[in-house]
């Protein structure tokens, strides 16, 4: 249901906005209970509509999460006017932790993808009653 008011904004219902946007109809009613996207107005008849706001803010929310960003540092940014444009200060702020927080979790995959090779490499393909990869996960397990 996409209708285009008499002032001009479009109306798009939760599914539609769902499909346009690649996120689940659920997860658009959490982030109205989280207060990340507004509350829409509802028709008379009760049903939800969105307008080109909303569909730019939920998109801003998407592309922050497909980035990594926490919803904690998204709601920072929008409460510095998101996709509005916030000041560049405030914004660089929360891109530099977000940024090493990136840059450790790389360094943490790049010892695990070393430490994952190495026991892979002494794996025997099933030759002998050791598992070299379940002795790394396995702390506790007794040789």
């Amino acid at each position: 249901m996409r209708t285009i008011t008499s002032s001009g904004a479009e109306n798009i219902s939760i599914g539609e906005l769902s499909k346009l946007s690649g996120v689940n109809i659920e997860t658009i009613r959490y982030y109205e209970r989280i207060k990340m996207l507004p509350t829409p107005p509802r028709t008379a008849s009760g049903r939800r509509v969105y307008g080109p706001a909303e569909k730019r803010i939920l998109a801003f929310i998407r592309r922050s999460r497909d980035l990594g960003f926490t919803l904690e540092e998204i709601r920072a940014l929008l409460a510095l006017g998101g996709p509005e444009r916030a000041p560049c200060a405030d914004v660089h702020k929360i891109a530099t932790a977000h940024l090493a927080n990136v840059r450790k979790k790389l360094s943490d995959l790049a010892k695990l993808e070393t430490i994952l090779a190495e026991t892979v490499a002494q794996c025997s393909n099933g030759a002998t009653p050791d598992c070299p990869v379940l002795d790394v996960l396995d702390a506790g397990r007794q040789s």
